[in-house]
């Protein structure tokens, strides 16, 4: 009997135990963003992709003004602009489940550098996606705004709104260096004196001096004198915030080796001390037995449900874990290997009836260059977007002096490269 009663005790205690886990988890409601000024087909559109219903999730929506709350004075009116396109679905997860980053047709912006500023505005421990409909692709820099706004929603806490501010001008710092060394590269630079600032504690302005120089010199990077007070004025700031290194070591840690394997596989190794050689040494062996006995050790959520087909084949993604990645399926690579042998084979085809390729294949399709999300200066009057029936035009009834009004019909968006638009 007494053996019966602590069965019935043990049970009990974890009912109760499974039950508030259970109810800690679904504190984190999901949250989709929506860049307010896509059309209705667009919103749609972006629904689908995440596959999720409007019923199922919390749908806000986010607009240029919001954007501006943050980015003003540190963006330029360019990279404002005064329309958003951006759009983020947010997933809270357990501590240590890391931060787990997608973006889907973002050109200023990587996964990278959105986890890199969510350590920066508090976050640690989050799924995120962050994208646009529109297959051209947006700049991004509203994206992070939005991820705010849904992390805030779906955990019912407030983030502290100076580190939402340094972490806005974190990523237009990031991606204005990035387009001078590479994106990946200045997402590391950035990351790592942030990182030893928090670890260290600096406070000094030389030494935070100190620390830009020898991040910089580890990356063989030369920043211009403009670079470096912006540099040291930002990092000025987070040394003031009460950041908790043992909270946040594994999100930026993890970061931190996103972007070295991104580099390594373009050649671009960064040097490491001994000590984190040998740290690094230790690391890979303890990640090595650990990958025996669990191949899957976080839980990448929402980033593995999104319907990657529904962009096109002209879609780009990026994310911090390449599993989030979809990779084609073994038909998908089948189809591609026979159009391979196809053409090889058709080089040896002296047959006369042979007909000569199509004029659309011979033809150079005009790319569009990226778009600052917002921005009213783009121009957008490509040979495509002059043939579209104005009729099925997402921004007919807009403003006739706005460069927005040529973005293609939803359908056509999401389905060729020949509008692409800025995005904030």
């Amino acid at each position: 009997m007494g053996l019966k009663k602590r069965i019935s005790a043990l049970l009990i205690c974890g009912a109760i135990i499974l039950g508030n886990v259970s109810t800690a988890y679904a504190d984190g409601a999901n949250v989709v963003t929506l860049g307010t000024n896509l059309s209705a087909e667009q919103k749609q559109i972006v629904l689908d992709y995440f596959g999720v219903k409007e019923n199922e999730v919390v749908i806000l929506e986010v607009n240029n003004q919001e954007e501006r709350k943050y980015l003003e004075g540190v963006a330029t009116e360019a990279q404002l602009g005064t329309r958003t396109y951006s759009c983020a679905y947010v997933q809270p997860t357990s501590k240590g489940n890391g931060l787990n980053v997608k973006t889907v047709n973002l050109t200023y912006v990587t996964s990278s550098m959105i986890a890199s500023t969510l350590t920066t505005c508090g976050i640690t421990d989050a799924n995120v996606i962050a994208m646009t409909p529109l297959s051209g692709g947006v700049s991004g820099t509203g994206a992070l705004t939005g991820i705010m706004k849904a992390f805030e929603d779906a955990t019912g806490e407030p983030l502290d709104e100076t580190k939402k501010e340094i972490a806005s001008e974190e990523l237009v710092i990031t991606g204005d260096l990035g387009e001078d060394i590479g994106q990946d590269k200045a997402t590391g630079v950035i990351n790592d004196i942030k990182t030893e600032i928090i670890k260290n504690n600096t406070q000094d302005t030389i030494q935070i001096a100190d620390t830009i120089n020898n991040i910089t010199n580890n990356y063989n990077v030369t920043l211009s004198s403009e670079q470096q007070q912006q540099l040291e004025s930002l990092m000025a700031k987070v040394a003031e915030q009460d950041y908790d290194y043992k909270e946040m070591k594994d999100a930026l840690n993890s970061v931190k080796d996103v972007v070295n394997e991104k580099l390594n596989e373009i050649g671009e190794k960064v040097p490491t001390g001994l000590i984190d050689s040998i740290k690094e040494w230790f690391t890979g062996i303890g990640d090595w037995f650990s990958g025996l006995f669990n191949s899957n050790d976080k839980d990448l959520g929402i980033l593995e449900t999104t319907n990657d087909d529904l962009l096109g084949d002209n879609v780009v993604v990026d994310a911090t874990d390449k599993n989030a990645i979809k990779l084609p399926t073994a038909e998908e690579a089948q189809g591609f290997f026979n159009k391979i042998w196809s053409w090889f084979t058709s080089l040896f085809n002296t047959d006369s009836d042979t007909k000569e390729p199509e004029n659309n294949e011979n033809s150079t399709e005009q790319a569009d260059s990226p778009i600052i999300e917002g921005s009213e200066n783009t121009d957008l009057t490509t040979p495509v977007d002059n043939n579209l029936n104005t009729d099925d035009s997402t921004n007919s009834t807009e403003d006739t002096s706005s460069t927005e009004e040529n973005i293609a019909s939803p359908q056509d968006q999401t389905n060729s490269i020949d509008s692409e638009n800025i995005d904030n």
